[in-house]
């Protein structure tokens, strides 16, 4: 029997991460001798894993530092942000909702996001989400990561062996040009959400369908032909 499936980017999909992802980076940047960069910037620069977060917040305070002084300032990020991960962060409204109908409606679910996985798993259990999904694929789970399609289709293998179904139809719900152009090259149809993390205005990002709210996923996911 084959079945159909919905991934899920993590940060600024599911959940509203941002304000904790700003903490643990001014932390790590001024462990570094370098100012805060605030919310407003982080939001900019989320979705490539952490990082690359830490990277481009280096990159707008001055340039990159020494090899040594950015691992000790990605290490700094790293255990504030364990300490911290769900100060703040909390799904966006119909997130629990929208993912309880799915399931019911017999949708298998998994998350696809750059974030590590330790600290994706930790997170959705925190915020009681984890029940959800049946797998999980972090930005180091596999040997690529988003916009490679083959973390898209490393995912999908993996739900399926999870449940032990084989996945027919599946497709791909994000907030940036990494889900976007992940999805397409792995040829999924691909869902963006308006509220998320993105350099690029949401409706330009050449997705499939375009949601405002979480309310809108049942209906873009019919009009695709899930």
């Amino acid at each position: 029997m084959m079945h159909k499936a919905i991934l899920f980017d993590l940060d600024g999909t599911l959940v509203d991460t941002a304000p904790d992802l700003a903490a643990a980076t001014d932390y790590a940047l001024q462990s570094a001798g370098r100012p805060a960069i605030g919310l407003d910037a982080v939001r900019q620069m989320v979705g490539d894993g952490a990082r690359a977060l830490l990277e481009r917040g280096f990159q707008v305070t001055g340039g990159m530092p020494s090899q040594d002084i950015f691992e000790a300032a990605v290490a700094a990020l790293y255990v504030y942000y364990e300490d911290h991960l769900a100060d703040t962060s909390r799904p966006f409204p119909g997130v629990v909702t929208s993912l309880a109908n799915l399931a019911e409606n017999g949708y298998a679910l998994a998350v696809c996001t750059n974030k590590l996985e330790r600290f994706s798993r930790e997170l959705l259990q925190r915020l009681g989400l984890d029940g959800f999904f049946g797998a999980v694929v972090g930005g180091d789970t596999l040997s690529v990561r988003k916009p490679d399609p083959g973390h898209v289709r490393g995912t999908v293998e993996k739900l399926g062996e999870k449940l032990g179904k084989q996945i027919g139809w599946a497709a791909m719900v994000g907030d940036s040009a990494y889900d976007v152009n992940a999805a397409q090259a792995a040829g999924l149809p691909c869902i963006a959400v308006s509220f998320g993390y993105t350099r690029i205005p949401a409706r330009e990002l050449g997705a499939d369908r375009l949601i405002d709210h979480f309310a809108e996923l049942p209906d873009a996911i019919a009009e695709l032909g899930g």
